[in-house]
């Protein structure tokens, strides 16, 4: 029993060509992600997730375990990234290796820390939870939004409860992609991410970059120019 660290990097983009190996300061994005999972000494495998056997060996090269690739029924557009870990922990239980936890770690969130994981596992530790999700603050209020009919009218845009200062909002969190550290029996039994005890785990914005296309990764860019990286 023990930890397992799991990297879903499929190959191809839409929003961005090719991005799980895009170079980004001089390492394909990826390298960031294992090189975290790495340095925090928790896992017991680091295994990257993908259907390509040239994103394969790029996770090989830098310390990554990718011993079989997912099937093409894994990899559509359809398929769920826990479908992808379900599969992940049946095929290393074939294997002979069953892990307490799995921790999925996004290679798009490329400024997400060891310090970070480490803190999640913390986290999860002392409060004995089923999952820890790692979040940050909205950058804007929900109650600031709105949907738009056909004729793009304003009318009833802004709810009634949004009028006052800012501050009477309270602050809103979204879920960021970096960590998501689950218990395996809930995710192989339930199916779900966050269980009955899921706990959030808060990280900076200037961390939390969650790359889609070329603006977030213009983004990361810059925050990584910034932290010398």
């Amino acid at each position: 029993m023990g930890h397992l660290a799991v990297i879903p990097a499929r190959s191809g983009s839409k929003g961005l060509k090719d991005k799980n190996i895009k170079m980004l300061r001089g390492k394909p994005l990826l390298a960031y992600t294992v090189e975290a999972a790495r340095q925090t000494g928790l896992f017991d495998c680091v295994h990257v997730s993908t259907d390509s056997a040239a994103y394969a060996q790029i996770a090989e090269d830098y310390g990554a375990e990718a011993p079989f690739l997912r099937g093409s029924e894994l990899s559509s557009d359809t398929a769920t990234t826990w479908d992808a870990m379900r599969y992940v922990i049946g095929a290393y239980g074939k294997r002979g290796k069953e892990f307490d936890t799995v921790t999925v770690l996004q290679p798009t969130s490329p400024l997400r820390s060891a310090e970070d994981i480490q803190g999640a596992f913390c986290l999860f530790g002392q409060n004995k939870a089923d999952s820890v999700i790692s979040v940050c603050e909205a950058e804007h209020s929900p109650l600031w939004m709105n949907t738009l009919p056909q004729d793009q009218c304003l009318e009833g845009f802004i709810r009634e409860e949004v009028n006052g200062p800012r501050q009477r909002l309270g602050t809103y969190y979204r879920i960021n992609g970096a960590i998501y550290i689950v218990k395996t029996e809930v995710l192989m039994e339930h199916g779900s991410l966050y269980g009955k005890r899921g706990y959030a785990y808060l990280m900076p914005k200037e961390r939390s970059v969650d790359i889609d296309d070329a603006m977030d990764f213009a983004m990361a860019e810059f925050w990584m120019s910034r932290a010398g990286q």
